[in-house]
């Protein structure tokens, strides 16, 4: 089930004309998804974290515990066009500082229509999930047209 939107952070990055990876983070607080799904967390539950406009490519993303969750067996994905595209099975009930890595075979996605970086919860068991923060971050580049870059010439000669 997807989650609502108060866990998603729009991604801002900057506009000079060259264009260069930035990063982006939010915090995903666990407390907060509990009360967007009015029940329950449960696995397949999807949280998104991270709003991706078009034309973006995601070079790198992943997670770091902020705050260990209280779910016994509890385990997460990362990922937009594949839930674990990013990190895969993480344990959430890790602690604090620990940082999620990407599977061996990752390779950049670039957003071919607006999309979001979601948190899937993979597993949940032996007992409700209730709190916890995670760190959630993504190196982005904007890949759009940048238009021309030649220098525009002006005549001022004539200018007088």
């Amino acid at each position: 089930m997807a989650l609502g939107d108060n866990t998603l952070a729009s991604a801002r990055g900057v506009s000079q004309r060259g264009r260069n990876p930035y990063m982006v983070q939010t915090t995903l607080n666990l407390a907060t998804a509990l009360s967007d799904k009015g029940s329950a967390l449960a696995a397949s539950d999807v949280i998104p974290v991270i709003a991706v406009k078009k034309g973006t490519m995601v070079l790198n993303a992943g997670i770091e515990v902020d705050t260990a969750s209280d779910g016994s067996t509890f385990t997460v994905d990362l990922g937009m066009v594949d839930a674990d595209v990013f990190v895969d099975g993480f344990d959430a009930t890790s602690a604090a500082a620990v940082v999620a890595q990407n599977p061996a075979a990752y390779q950049p996605v670039m957003a071919v229509a607006d999309d979001n970086i979601d948190v899937t919860i993979a597993s949940l068991s032996g007992g409700a999930v209730s709190s916890g923060k995670f760190r959630v971050w993504a190196i982005l580049m904007d890949c759009t047209d940048i238009g021309d870059l030649s220098a525009n010439e002006v005549d001022r000669d004539t200018l007088a």
